[in-house]
């Protein structure tokens, strides 16, 4: 039975999930453009090697944070029940132990680690100050559960804003005035500072220090699944990477860090965004089986009507693309790989949303071993069609991953009765008549700019007129809630 002191407003979540969606694009679109430009200024101030030394001391912090959790954090915010000041405080101290461990590791090493990559003194301590700042990104986890306990994430926005601010106006500023890889590094300590004391000052909470031992075990019960399952990913994939550079060219690893980023564009920022604020609603209505299938299915439907266009179109305009671009030729080997790329990013956009699923009603164990399972089947498959086809094994082996994801659709309907078909295909059929549409008047207009755009324009406007007329009702209700949600938002 429900505790009384636990009130759950249904209503209330669907408003707050929706508005975080919005809140979180909205935030996507202004981050990516505001790195845009920032970056566009300081590839004119800095040379290549700074952003090299940056990158390769960056990517090695990931390591540090993908053990820098044993994922208390997604358990709170997946905890049926309010959490306690014990569950709190619990989390808060294990976090901490993990973390200045780590940081004292990462501080001993870091004469190693910046020998080994021919750091210099500069290139040294921006590497220890990223290890420092691991201590602040700790220190925000706790408030940051709560705002997404409560689905607060228009709050939840403003730091993560602020912080991008903070670190490129450093950057451009101390750049300018010719700090070069000091830049980064002053960057990086003051966009620290600036989230941490912004968290504190939205979600205020006072940290304690102690474990209980009841507390603890509940919630790695949960959380040690699923911060495997994220470790596991960092073996499929970074360290995939890493194994690729002993055996293909950088020139090939270009390829297929170009068709990725490309081919998976769509899910990051339309899938991510919902996947964000979903786990904690889905944790919200886990008790709730027909309202939690509701908006299971109005969420494929959301990813896969905005991902399933933006990636067939991707495809479909991707050669002319790389034709008509200046200096955009030289990407012209990568295109087989974005197409089978694509095809990963076509079964990620559903399956995705199960796994998400799955951790919010507390299977993270069945997560777990999917992802045990893709990460084999991703190394077993990818060498041999590497060493038979080249680089384009890579992407081959991706696709042929991606299709065993639907099997997570088995253990989510075993748990909900969520209806699949209709909110994947009728996106899907709409998607390919977009692609063929826009295929087609490609190769019947002018090969240059203007007959691109105009392809791009009539496609677009083909998939949304032949989706009112066949999803009207359920997009009209969709536009008006979340135009709602953005007047009332504040």
């Amino acid at each position: 039975m429900e505790d009384p002191e636990y009130s759950l407003d249904i209503e209330l979540i669907k408003k707050k999930a929706i508005s975080g969606v919005v809140t979180f694009t909205l935030r996507t679109f202004f981050i990516q453009a505001f790195t845009f430009f920032a970056t566009f200024i300081l590839t004119i101030l800095l040379a290549p090697s700074v952003f090299g030394i940056f990158f390769v001391v960056s990517a090695l912090l990931n390591f540090f944070v993908y053990f820098s959790d044993v994922g208390l954090a997604a358990a709170l915010i997946q905890k049926k029940e309010e959490p306690t000041r014990k569950d709190l405080v619990s989390t808060f101290t294990i976090q901490q132990v993990i973390i200045f461990t780590l940081v004292i590791l990462g501080l001993v090493l870091s004469p190693k680690i910046a020998s080994f990559y021919n750091l210099d003194s500069n290139g040294l301590l921006l590497l220890r100050v990223l290890i420092v700042s691991l201590i602040f990104s700790s220190l925000k986890t706790v408030p940051s559960i709560l705002l997404e306990r409560h689905l607060s994430f228009s709050k939840l926005v403003i730091p993560q804003i602020a912080e991008n601010i903070v670190f490129y106006a450093t950057a451009v500023i101390l750049a300018y005035n010719k700090f070069q890889i000091a830049s980064f590094t002053w960057a990086v300590f003051f966009r620290g500072i600036t989230g941490l004391v912004l968290i504190y000052l939205l979600s205020p909470w006072k940290p304690g220090i102690g474990i209980d031992k009841e507390s603890a075990k509940k919630l790695t019960s949960f959380g040690v699944p699923f911060q495997v399952n994220s470790i596991l990913a960092l073996f499929k994939d970074d360290m995939l990477t890493v194994f690729l550079g002993k055996i293909l060219t950088f020139t090939q690893i270009g390829y297929i860090g170009w068709a990725q980023k490309w081919a998976f564009t769509p899910l990051r920022f339309f899938m991510d965004n919902v996947n964000k604020v979903t786990f904690p609603a889905y944790s919200r209505l886990q008790d709730h089986k027909a309202e939690l299938a509701k908006a299971i299915e109005k969420s494929i439907f959301f990813v896969t009507f905005l991902v399933y266009p933006s990636v067939f179109g991707m495809v479909a305009i991707a050669p002319r693309i790389v034709s008509l671009v200046p200096n955009y030729g030289k990407w012209e080997p990568a295109l087989p790989l974005l197409y089978l790329f694509a095809v990963n990013a076509l079964f990620s956009a559903v399956s995705t949303t199960f796994t998400n699923t799955l951790f919010a009603i507390g299977r993270p164990k069945i997560v777990l071993k999917f992802m045990a399972f893709w990460t084999a089947a991703t190394w077993l498959l990818t060498v041999p069609l590497v060493l038979r086809f080249g680089y384009v094994g890579v992407a081959m082996a991706s696709a042929m991953v991606s299709v065993t994801s639907l099997a997570t659709i088995y253990f989510v309907k075993k748990e909900i009765p969520v209806t699949i078909a209709r909110n994947i295909f009728g996106p899907l059929v709409v998607s390919l008549i977009m692609f063929f549409v826009v295929k087609t008047l490609i190769i019947t207009f002018p090969n240059n700019v203007f007959g691109m755009l105009l392809s791009v324009i009539l496609g677009a406007g083909t998939y949304l007129v032949i989706s009112l007329a066949i999803f009207r009702r359920h997009l009209v209700e969709d536009a008006t809630i979340i135009a709602k949600s953005i007047i009332l938002k504040g």
